[in-house]
């Protein structure tokens, strides 16, 4: 979708992934503690899906917790699942107020009843929203996410619901958390780091990829749009054919 901002005609993204990095360096920097920075990135969410349905962004999908995660020193996972459960609280009135629909992708048996039961209010409360579609990484891991979409699929198979043959691309697609969500277009990554980290390897196979020096609880509106203005500079190709 072409769109008209700051009097240039971007063709926007319509589906946004971004790995949120950097909460931990942006609060070194301020002389504060980690879990400080991780509170500034949780409001940044927000701010950020406001920022990507305004330009026209249909889809944004934000990498919160990652399977690995749970290895950080248990203190700041206590304060991690804190923020995820306040986050879930004001999400249910924030999804109604903006129209906002929210699924939550990974592994969800990993989490805590409470957590489970909140996320489970939230996609139910907002499944008929038409705004924003905002997918969240919770205990997610692409690597996991294929294994669990494996088992899901051989067990269909081996029940007689579905042939072997009748496995393809599409096919497993249909297993995996982001069945029925496009692949990602763009795909950006805060904190200057370069790598996917297990964010979703089949889904981002041929999306654009940014990366930024700029931490998370710092990435604004300006800093989307240059990212966006890139994309817009980069030769699509699929195929080889132009």
């Amino acid at each position: 979708m072409e769109r008209e901002i700051n009097g240039k005609v971007l063709n926007i993204p319509q589906h946004v992934a971004i790995i949120l990095d950097g909460n931990g360096r942006w609060a070194k920097k301020r002389f504060m503690p980690r879990n400080y920075g991780h509170a500034q990135g949780s409001k940044n969410v927000e701010k950020i899906c406001r920022t990507a349905w305004n330009m026209g962004i249909k889809y944004l999908t934000v990498y919160a917790f990652s399977t690995e995660n749970w290895k950080r020193p248990q203190s700041e996972v206590d304060t991690l699942m804190k923020l995820l459960r306040d986050y879930l609280k004001d999400c249910i009135k924030q999804t109604t107020k903006n129209n906002m629909r929210v699924r939550v992708l990974g592994d969800k048996t990993g989490l805590s009843e409470d957590i489970q039961a909140a996320i489970e209010e939230l996609e139910i409360v907002s499944t008929k929203n038409t705004g924003l579609n905002f997918n969240i990484a919770l205990n997610y891991g692409s690597r996991d996410e294929m294994v669990r979409a494996m088992k899901k699929m051989a067990a269909d198979i081996e029940a007689g619901r579905l042939g072997s043959d009748a496995v393809d691309e599409k096919c497993f697609e249909s297993y995996l958390d982001t069945a029925g969500i496009p692949d990602p277009d763009l795909m950006i990554r805060t904190s200057g780091e370069e790598r996917l980290s297990n964010f979703l390897l089949w889904q981002l196979a041929y999306s654009e990829f940014y990366f930024t020096d700029v931490l998370w609880p710092d990435f604004d509106e300006a800093e989307l749009l240059k990212a966006i203005e890139i994309y817009n500079d980069r030769d699509r190709r699929f195929g080889g054919v132009k």
